[in-house]
């Protein structure tokens, strides 16, 4: 509780960052922009304190120099914003606001914490009789200033206090704002870590169809940025699909030559990617699409593996010709948008399964309206996603709704060109490959894993079942290889 010396302190805050870095500060500012917001600021270091409210009079902001002024100058419920680095020092801050504020108060995470983590503080904040949020912020460090796309969880008490404070600050989508009360303890990070693997496939995707186009057409990356663009216009329209126009005209002050070709070819990543990936797998979830992106990421800063690499055996270099450069970067247009429906359903899938494991109530027809805008996903076929769960709730994968299959039905032809042409020319195109496969995967009647579930029992004694009679059944393969009815592992 906020000690005697902050007793004067008049409460005039509805809310609170601590944390005042790019994300913070950007964050507090947008929330003193909107009406009916005081925002009180804290940071370790009250320099940068001073620097913000200083350079933004404009604000209002409520500053304070400790822990306990903080804790005064907010209303109660005590509702504060973390924005920090996640893990450790997280977690200190939270320490640190048990202490000063009273129970009922709400404290969010803003960061991009682990959800495991995010669920192991919720139960210990909760029962230290606080409310405790774990909040997904998507948009960078414009859409924190400008509008973010928010995934808050936590308890729906505290969800009555934040709700109007989040829906006055979160990007607006044809007409509606871009946040969600996603469901408890760690399910709003849980969603925001999916987002950001679905980032990781559609930002691979789209690098691999810019990889195509410049070495098949040989343009430049001028030319190509016009694609891009042209591209944004339609079925592609995405904040990916925009920005990439934009890097691929900038050119390098210093030499004149387009950036992307001073830019070394090493792709840097935080974890949520490989977070995406290792749920996934814990819950039998394949997000191949997001995997290959991850690890072509990893491949990618593997500089000293490549370096040696250069006398592997492949194609010559006349082997990729393309007769015709706009029948060409039609195909690659459309396996793009294919292998991205892929990427999203898969994520979806991650979210479904999620939330049946962890007994969390996630609308994902709600998730796919609150990523319309603020997030770096933001694109426009997200109205259709939210199309296919209004028609059907259960809908088991997103890939069979009547939009997706109609679009897949365009695509599929380019699509297997595309994946085949980039094979045959040494290009690597992992995510391209690999989201096919899994499309193919689904459609298949029958798979190899029958083979597969034969050898697990052959070497582990695994079992099997049969597709003529129930039961589960092991053949004696060291004796007489006769079959027996055996106990159901499955």
């Amino acid at each position: 509780m906020p000690d005697a010396s902050t007793a004067s302190v008049s409460p005039t805050a509805n809310i609170g960052v601590v944390g005042l870095a790019v994300m913070g500060s950007n964050l507090a500012r947008n929330l003193a922009s909107r009406e009916g917001n005081t925002v009180a600021v804290f940071n370790r270091s009250y320099e940068k304190t001073e620097t913000l409210v200083t350079e933004h009079p404009e604000a209002g902001f409520v500053p304070a120099s400790t822990y306990e002024e903080f804790a005064a100058a907010l209303q109660k419920p005590r509702t504060a914003i973390i924005m920090v680095k996640a893990g450790g020092p997280t977690d200190a801050v939270i320490d640190e606001l048990m202490r000063v504020f009273e129970p009922g108060d709400i404290i969010i995470d803003g960061g991009n914490s682990l959800f495991t983590d995010t669920i192991r503080r919720e139960k210990a904040v909760r029962e230290a009789g606080f409310n405790f949020v774990g909040m997904g912020v998507s948009g960078g460090e414009e859409g924190a200033l400008l509008g973010p796309s928010l995934m808050p969880g936590g308890p729906d008490e505290a969800w009555v206090t934040l709700g109007p404070i989040l829906r006055s600050i979160a990007a607006v989508a044809e007409g509606e704002p871009c946040v969600t009360h996603v469901g408890h303890d760690g399910a709003g990070h849980f969603v925001k870590m999916v987002h950001n693997g679905i980032e990781y496939a559609d930002m691979q995707l789209i690098a691999e169809a810019y990889d195509l186009i410049r070495r098949g057409t040989g343009k430049t990356p001028a030319e190509i940025a016009d694609v891009f663009a042209e591209w944004n216009r339609g079925e592609l329209e995405s904040y990916l699909i925009e920005i990439t126009a934009e890097v691929l005209r900038q050119n390098d002050a210093a030499t004149g030559r387009p950036l992307v070709d001073v830019i070394v070819d090493e792709a840097g990543a935080k974890g949520t990617g490989a977070w995406t990936v290792q749920t996934a797998l814990d819950l039998g979830v394949p997000v191949s699409g997001i995997a290959e992106a991850t690890f072509a990421r990893s491949l990618s800063s593997h500089r000293e593996q490549r370096d040696v690499s250069g006398a592997l055996p492949g194609p010559s270099d006349d082997a990729f010709t393309v007769p015709d450069a706009d029948a060409f970067i039609e195909q690659v247009r459309l396996a793009l948008y294919a292998s991205k429906i892929v990427a999203y359903s898969q994520g979806f899938d991650e979210i479904r399964a999620g939330a049946a494991q962890y007994g969390w109530t996630i609308d994902l027809g709600a998730i796919s309206r609150i990523w319309r805008g603020g997030c770096i996903i933001r694109a426009q076929f997200l109205n259709r996603i939210a199309d296919a769960y209004a028609a059907e709730p259960e809908l088991p994968v997103l890939l069979s709704a009547p939009y997706f299959v109609e679009a897949l039905g365009r695509a599929q032809a380019a699509w297997r060109d595309i994946v085949q042409i980039a094979a045959g020319a040494g290009i690597p195109a992992p995510a391209f490959s690999s989201s096919l496969a899994y499309y193919d995967g689904l459609r298949a009647e029958r798979l190899p894993a029958a083979l597969i579930q034969g050898q697990r029992d052959f070497f582990g004694a695994h079992t099997y079942r049969r597709t003529d009679k129930p039961g589960t059944f092991h053949t004696l393969w060291s004796g007489d290889r006769t079959e027996i009815e055996a106990e159901d592992t499955h």
